[in-house]
């Protein structure tokens, strides 16, 4: 049995109002579920962000249009902290479990409107603006939905046990993942490819139609938190959360400090582990999307139980030590990871690479992340993007005298930026645009991925409570929920768009790992200076 309410820092339980276990797994059932469901709606769009590439984008620059789908992406985790401070705000004053009812309500049908879009095709750039608002709107909702979901748990939950009940709540991002990519796989198997371009891939969207529905139902039969219904009853609760958390001290320096020494190495690691391999494996290894579906997916299902466990173990050793050995494990082995991916599932465009050696002699190169109709496109740029796509590393050179670009593929050298040539050129070397299924070394790549979601529950599986723990009840909705949406948000959210950028600009296809591995590395050093342990800690005031 788990207590409701206690003055902070007492050990005493007089006056406590009990939670029995029944309530406690009601109140982590139905968190989750719901949880997951809003996961699912926002992670769909993010696993068919190379797919919308071509139908709301203008097509021309493959990279350009890939890197426009996955900017989108990104907006909507852009503007996941100004979600936490809107709902975060709300949820101090006006209670955690209406909160998350309004923020599942908005997710579900910003989702669903997107499974209504009109296509670039049919009314030009109206489209991709459309899709950017939906978009947003659906940052905003999972801006409040987290912080509401994981506060409300660990309120019902027993105090020697909150790193475990919160746990289940950071498996639902992970499985909202896995669900998306259940249902995305069986409606391109279902519909030939021209009905699914045509008007399949609507149907992930509509479906969540049906789960916002059941998640509402499940979500009405929950009470409000005792701790929440406590402080509110003591007249407790703080009337300006938003002030008192930024901007009083102490509370102003943990937040500053979760971001920098938690949340944002939590969402570096998540996001490289899930989303940057998912695209790592169809857009630069060139493994068909089904394997890399299956693939991912069994990373999933052994990868995701890390994440209880972890959080369980945060319960008996403490939850800092293991977060900041995430980030230390991550930031010394994401590059040689990623490297023994690329040769287990498609060792001969590793060999390829070893053999033939490829420079670009160039001037009048960009650096593209945030592209649009203001783009201009250079012949250096079309053949680094030629290159980037077909998963090729290269070495920039500077430009030869009166050439705008020079390609230069073992021995073959392509002025200008002709594809057909370069094609040819890469062809007549040996380069398979293809990874071949039966060289994939399943056993080895499943073996890396599992190790880089094992670091996900090192650290996301434990940061809930954490979190929970860090700050006080009056506030805590609010102080909790900004650092970590700016740390999945902005550091995670924008992963995969600028490590794609910084790929095209260096013309090495690892390079863009390096921004996980920095941010990774500060966390480490952040957390191990200047926070805390909080296992033990009260947090009923």
């Amino acid at each position: 049995m788990s207590y409701a309410a206690a003055p902070r820092g007492t050990a005493g339980l007089s006056g406590l109002t009990p939670v029995t276990k029944a309530e406690e797994r009601k109140v982590i059932f139905a968190s989750s579920l719901g949880t997951v469901f809003e996961w699912y709606d926002f992670f769909i769009f993010a696993t068919l962000a190379p797919f919308f590439a071509g139908l709301f984008f203008p097509k021309g620059n493959d990279t350009a249009a890939l890197l426009s789908a996955f900017a989108t992406y990104a907006v909507g985790f852009m503007i996941r902290p100004f979600g936490a401070l809107v709902f975060g705000r709300i949820g101090d004053l006006v209670g955690r479990k209406y909160t998350f009812l309004v923020t599942i309500l908005v997710m579900g049908l910003a989702t669903f409107g997107t499974g209504l879009m009109p296509t670039f095709a049919s009314i030009g750039w109206a489209s991709p603006i459309i899709l950017v608002a939906l978009r947003l709107l659906q940052g905003l909702a999972l801006g409040g939905e987290y912080g509401g979901a994981a506060t409300y748990v660990a309120e019902h939950a027993k105090p020697n046990g909150r790193g475990y009940a919160t746990s289940w709540i950071q498996t639902t991002g992970t499985l909202g993942l896995l669900l998306s990519l259940i249902v995305i796989f069986i409606c391109r198997e279902t519909f030939s490819p021209a009905d699914f371009t045509a008007w399949g891939w609507r149907i992930p969207f509509l479906i969540s139609l049906i789960l916002l529905l059941l998640s509402l139902y499940i979500r009405l039969k929950l009470n409000e938190s005792p701790v929440f219904l406590r402080i509110k009853e003591e007249n407790r609760r703080s009337p300006a959360p938003l002030t008192e958390s930024f901007f009083h001290y102490p509370n102003n320096k943990y937040v500053l400090l979760a971001l920098f020494g938690t949340c944002s190495g939590e969402g570096v690691i998540w996001y490289t582990a899930q989303f940057y391999a998912l695209f790592f494996l169809t857009i630069t290894l060139h493994l068909d999307y089904k394997l890399a579906y299956l693939m991912v997916g069994l990373q999933l299902v052994l990868g995701t139980p890390t994440l209880v466990f972890f959080g369980w173990l945060s319960d008996r050793i403490g939850r800092l030590k293991l977060m900041i050995a995430s980030c230390v494990l991550s930031a010394l082995t994401l590059l040689p990871l990623f490297h023994a991916l690329s040769s287990a599932v498609n060792p001969d465009l590793v060999a390829f690479q070893a053999a033939t050696p490829i420079t670009v002699a160039a001037e009048d190169c960009n650096f593209h992340v945030f592209v649009g109709p203001w783009s201009q496109f250079t012949a250096c740029d079309k053949v680094k993007d030629l290159l980037t796509k077909s998963g090729l590393s290269f070495k920039s050179l500077p430009a030869m005298a009166g050439k705008a670009v020079v390609t230069t593929i073992g021995t073959t050298a392509i002025e200008g930026a002709d594809t057909a040539k370069i094609n040819a050129a890469l062809a007549a070397a040996g380069y398979k645009p293809k990874a071949d299924p039966a060289k994939v070394n399943w056993p080895l790549a499943i073996l890396w991925l599992w190790i880089m979601l094992a670091y996900v529950g090192m650290i996301y599986g434990p940061i809930a409570a954490y979190l929970v723990e860090l700050f006080p009840a009056k506030i805590r909705y609010t102080s909790m929920s900004l650092p970590y949406h700016i740390g999945n948000g902005w550091f995670g959210g924008i992963l995969p768009l600028l490590a794609t950028a910084m790929v095209a600009w260096s013309g090495d296809i690892y390079y863009g790992l390096w921004f996980p591995i920095i941010v990774a590395a500060v966390n480490a050093i952040v957390a191990a200076l200047f926070l805390h342990e909080t296992k033990g800690v009260d947090i009923h005031s």
